[in-house]
């Protein structure tokens, strides 16, 4: 992938199209058995505003679940931020995805500066305390080609990493594999291997109980499909059968 510079030097013109196929996975397959659709909320890129006493301070993950929270019913409803003091809830989850602009931040390795608001990892643990703070790091290297503007190649190295709130303070998780399994949803995230959007490569999406990863609507439909075409392919094999011994299938 290239990155070309944006017109503001401090922007290194990310986010780039995985930023909105991943999020809409995350979205699809997100399913857990104990929690209809009706009571949780899902975040992509969406303002989180999560302290009273300071209106404008907000963090904007790359994608968050709320549990015990409604969705929107109607299009005039749609949340336009998500207000955690009026929600009454903070994120039960939060995931963000890694960029060379925004991974030491992403990783809390940035240091409050004076009279600024917290930094991310601030925000989502001592602030909302958000339970479960997964990082999915896709960078690897990047590499400059000189002074002038020139693309920026950059490598993926396709790292799932797990913070989990214990007590007051992140303590990432030992992952044996690039899976981890939530008990309070019922289900796990990992890292997939396979084809989304037309798109081949890995990607983060939930799996249930049994280790299979959670179908989209398109895979679903696509097994619908293949089921569909199986059976009317025994189907007609029966009827030819019934043909060589004479037997008109349609007048069975």
């Amino acid at each position: 992938m290239y990155d070309l510079p944006s017109e503001d030097p401090e922007e290194p013109g990310l986010p780039d199209e995985f930023h909105d196929f991943q999020p809409q996975l995350l979205r699809e397959t997100c399913q857990p058995p104990n929690y209809p659709r009706e009571e949780m909320f899902i975040g992509t890129d969406l303002n989180l505003y999560y302290d009273s006493h300071h209106l404008l301070w907000h963090k904007r993950p790359d994608w968050f679940l709320v549990l015990g929270i409604t969705p929107a019913q109607q299009q005039q409803d749609l949340r336009w931020s998500y207000v955690v003091w009026q929600e009454g809830r903070a994120p039960f989850l939060v995931v963000e995805l890694l960029s060379p602009g925004t991974e030491a931040e992403d990783l809390g390795q940035t240091l409050r500066s004076a009279n600024k608001p917290p930094t991310k990892w601030q925000a989502y643990e001592q602030y909302m305390r958000i339970p479960y703070y997964v990082v999915f790091d896709r960078v690897l290297m990047q590499s400059l080609m000189g002074e002038t503007p020139r693309p920026r190649c950059i490598a993926y190295e396709n790292q799932l990493r797990v913070f989990q709130l214990i007590v007051t303070q992140y303590q990432e998780v030992e992952l044996s594999e690039p899976k981890f399994w939530i008990p309070e949803l019922e289900l796990g995230l990992g890292v997939w291997q396979g084809k989304y959007q037309d798109t081949e490569g890995l990607w983060l999406r939930w799996y249930d109980g049994a280790g299979n990863w959670i179908e989209t609507s398109a895979e679903r439909a696509e097994r619908q499909k293949q089921r569909a075409e199986q059976e009317s392919q025994r189907a007609e094999r029966l009827a030819e059968k019934l043909r060589t011994l004479g037997i008109n299938p349609d007048d069975l």
